[in-house]
């Protein structure tokens, strides 16, 4: 019959602590994954919203050159969140078309619309401008209305997208993201 070591008495419940302080590393761990994934996700989020801005200015710019006598006339100008916005023109979805201001106009309803539908908070603005990147919100947009020296040359549109990008409480303020894209036709 064999004895018992020395050391097995002494060996007992470390294993048991291994096992212990394993389990704690693995948690410590997970907790790092799970926030991680709470960073990914809200990034995420944030990263499409930005896309949406920037589809919906494309769409602006596009429906802007496709109304060029709009342009020229100055009917894309609408620094008017709350007027130059709010409605439809009813002859531009008819067969029979309209002309080019009111086109400008029921761009502008449509287009703030889809802003409104696609983004939380979302509005913006068209409007001419030498310095875009400023303004907070579609009735402190910043808009100068400056135009160039030389009559020759276009004035510089910027259409401004503001949206809520963080709803959460350390944006209790409701700071907007703001995207820009600037351009002469």
């Amino acid at each position: 019959m064999s004895t018992p070591s020395r050391t097995a008495g002494r060996t007992r419940g470390f294993t048991m602590l291994e096992v212990l302080v394993s389990i704690l590393i693995v948690s410590i761990g997970m907790l790092g994954l799970a926030g991680l994934q709470a960073a990914a996700l809200k990034n995420g989020q944030s990263a499409y919203y930005r896309s949406l801005a920037t589809q919906l200015a494309y769409d602006m710019s596009d429906r802007m050159r496709g109304n060029i006598n709009g342009v020229l006339g100055n009917s894309y100008n609408r620094t008017g969140i709350n007027t130059d916005y709010a409605t439809a023109v009813a002859a531009c979805t008819t067969t029979a078309g309209c002309v080019a201001a009111d086109l400008a106009r029921n761009d502008a309803f449509e287009w703030q619309q889809l802003i409104q539908t696609l983004l939380p908070g979302g509005e913006g603005i068209i409007c001419i401008d030498s310095l875009p990147n400023d303004g907070t919100s579609g009735l402190n947009h910043g808009c100068d209305g400056v135009l160039p020296p030389n009559p020759n040359e276009r004035p510089m549109h910027a259409v401004k997208i503001w949206w809520l990008d963080d709803r959460s409480a350390a944006n209790a303020a409701g700071a907007k993201k703001l995207f820009v894209y600037n351009f002469r036709l």
